[in-house]
């Protein structure tokens, strides 16, 4: 790697962040969710030049980081690359190692193509010189088309259902000690599932389905590269736990491992993370060790604007001999 230039955060959100702050500071906005604020600044990488980028840790991070950081970072990355004119339509992504919260990411991006309609870039996350992800994306100039789709599943809307973040404190007492901090924690995204899960795993589920809808717990800036960014953050939730629901385990299983293997993302349309979204989850198949989960997102009007995929490792370890 050749010696950093000087860092800045990718222009197009760097304008909208400065437009959004300039604006609380004059008193004509009321002021961000603290946790929306950390969130635009995590997925903000910084040009390093060369095809280098820099991605920051998470305030407070603990243990492994959230695959979804990785993804919207590297996202991030291969936008800024390709300009405004050009949208991701498509990422698919490796996990090879567990990133480490005490570190910032560095972000290699090769510019593989330019077409008159798409560009592709394959993107390599590291940290301590260490690859622990890769990634491939395309993006495309957009263009009109025949159209159709799946229908969205009938269910309650948002404004029916519970909170999860109140579910989660009447559970807690439930959860061991060790991760009911966490467990209890605040996100940066609310989310209120359809038929909210047992997070103890005493109950079996078929089909392995869940529908949970989402939305940003404040308003966020009016660029559209930061919201695709951001729900492809937030697409790393519930996915892989999907498959589980179906053999009565969670992470809190003793014995049981979990760890995404891949993710896939498809960006259908257009659509803001701080309006409310349903994520549709279903897993057809689990075995030999691993889980596959599909997820449909759908705006409130009923638009599928995203699709995912995710494969990852679900295996129950033998309890160790006294």
């Amino acid at each position: 790697m050749n010696g950093p230039r000087k860092i800045r955060v990718t222009g197009d959100c760097l304008k909208a962040l400065h437009t959004a702050n300039a604006a609380r500071m004059s008193g004509n906005e009321t002021q961000k969710h603290p946790l929306v604020t950390e969130l635009e600044q995590l997925l903000s990488v910084q040009r390093m030049g060369d095809g280098w980028y820099l991605g920051m840790r998470k305030p407070g991070g603990r243990g492994r980081v959230f695959g979804g950081q990785v993804i919207a970072q590297a996202l991030a990355a291969a936008q800024d690359t390709v300009g405004s004119e050009r949208i991701a339509h498509s990422l698919h992504a490796y996990f090879m190692r567990a990133g480490d919260e005490d570190y910032e990411i560095t972000f290699r991006v090769e510019r593989d193509f330019d077409g008159g309609t798409f560009s592709t870039r394959r993107i390599i996350a590291l940290q301590k010189d260490r690859p622990i992800l890769n990634m491939a994306a395309s993006f495309q100039k957009l263009e009109d088309g025949f159209h159709h789709q799946e229908p969205m599943p009938d269910v309650p809307p948002p404004e029916e259902l519970r909170d999860e973040a109140q579910l989660r404190i009447e559970y807690a007492d439930r959860i061991p000690e060790k991760g009911r901090d966490h467990f209890v924690s605040e996100r940066a995204f609310e989310s209120r599932p359809v038929d909210p899960r047992d997070w103890l795993g005493e109950d079996k589920r078929l089909p392995a389905r869940q529908d949970v809808w989402f939305r940003l717990r404040d308003t966020t800036v009016d660029d559209p590269a930061m919201h695709r960014a951001m729900l492809a953050y937030q697409s790393d939730s519930w996915l892989l736990g999907t498959c589980t629901l179906a053999h009565g385990v969670t992470w809190m299983t003793p014995g049981m491992m979990s760890a995404s293997l891949d993710h896939a993302v498809w960006l259908h349309g257009d659509f803001r993370v701080d309006d409310w979204l349903l994520y549709s989850c279903d897993s057809p198949w689990t075995g030999r060790g691993r889980g596959f989960n599909r997820g449909s997102i759908y705006t409130r009007d009923g638009r599928l604007v995203a699709t995912c995929a995710q494969e990852g490792l679900i295996r129950l370890r033998a309890p160790k001999a006294d």
